[in-house]
């Protein structure tokens, strides 16, 4: 056997045995956040209200059906959350609000997470002058004032949940690049990965089976954040009348509608507000719980 095939075994050997350490290292990390309470309660709060959310149309009540002589009526057996002003059903409205306010944190944190993930990885393996000026770049964009850019942005846009989502997700990317590309940085000087660059490998191929995959970790713990991040976002915009319109609802147009009845009817703001608060708590949750669970 040559000293050159007897390298190129020896690295392929020590390529397996890593992706075999990184398997067992991700095992062992869903282990520990499945045997943390604090995230099973996270996992089982957001089951709950997604599944839900999905399911809102075995309701009774048509969510814009009006009936103004039932209008502002108290929680009870018929309706679980009152009324709001229009005699609507209160419970339905809010679980079809909760089927944009949580598409809407999904969506635009899959954005987010795309285009960071993608910018992370790439200024992070090439380094030198691309690295220098995409976070030069990503510098200037996190010093603009990022919520009235969107509000800036929205109100010149036609109103629709997919601008809304486009917008939020393209306006909170930076922080998962900047991760992304910390990641990147020590992966590239992992062994496996200078073993695929001697091999000849492309750049693409590196970093889509080696680079992000390993980063996997990372990411999650950043996707945890942004969707509640974006949640919130969307729920602020809702409560300025810039985000969801009417005949749709989401948490934050409720809260924005409940401003009026405060009090008279506090239950309109109670119940969005709490869901907003346990979705949000939920996913910062599970994004603490990650973070301890990969600093082990």
């Amino acid at each position: 056997m040559s000293g050159f095939e007897f390298v190129k075994k020896h690295n392929e050997g020590f390529v397996k045995e890593a992706g075999v350490v990184q398997k067992t290292r991700n095992s062992s990390t869903w282990r520990f956040i499945l045997a943390d309470k604090r995230a099973i309660f996270a996992i089982s709060v957001l089951v709950i209200l997604s599944v839900a959310s999905l399911l809102a149309f075995l309701t009774p009540y048509d969510q814009n059906a009006l009936s103004i002589q039932d209008k502002l009526l108290p929680p009870s057996g018929s309706h679980w959350f009152g009324t709001d002003d229009h005699g609507r059903d209160y419970f339905t409205r809010v679980l079809y609000g909760g089927r944009i306010s949580i598409a809407v944190g999904v969506l635009s944190m899959i954005i987010a997470i795309v285009v960071g993930t993608l910018a992370g990885t790439i200024s992070g393996y090439f380094g030198g002058v691309i690295d220098n000026l995409m976070m030069r770049f990503l510098d200037i964009f996190m010093s603009i004032p990022s919520f009235f850019l969107l509000m800036i942005l929205n109100a010149y846009l036609k109103p629709g949940i997919g601008n809304i989502i486009v917008i939020i997700g393209l306006l909170s990317w930076m922080d998962v690049a900047r991760i992304v590309r910390a990641e990147t940085l020590t992966l590239k000087g992992r062994e496996f990965v200078m073993y695929a660059q001697s091999s000849g490998a492309g750049f693409m191929r590196i970093i889509l089976k080696h680079i992000i995959p390993n980063a996997i970790p990372s990411i999650v713990v950043a996707a945890s954040l942004n969707v509640a991040g974006a949640i919130l976002t969307e729920s602020a915009l809702s409560f300025l009348g810039l985000g969801v319109q009417q005949p749709n609802t989401s948490w934050g147009s409720m809260l924005n509608n409940a401003q009026g009845y405060m009090g008279d009817a506090t239950y309109l703001a109670i119940f969005p507000g709490l869901l907003i608060l346990l979705t949000i708590l939920s996913f910062n949750i599970l994004g603490d719980v990650f973070r301890k669970a990969m600093a082990r």
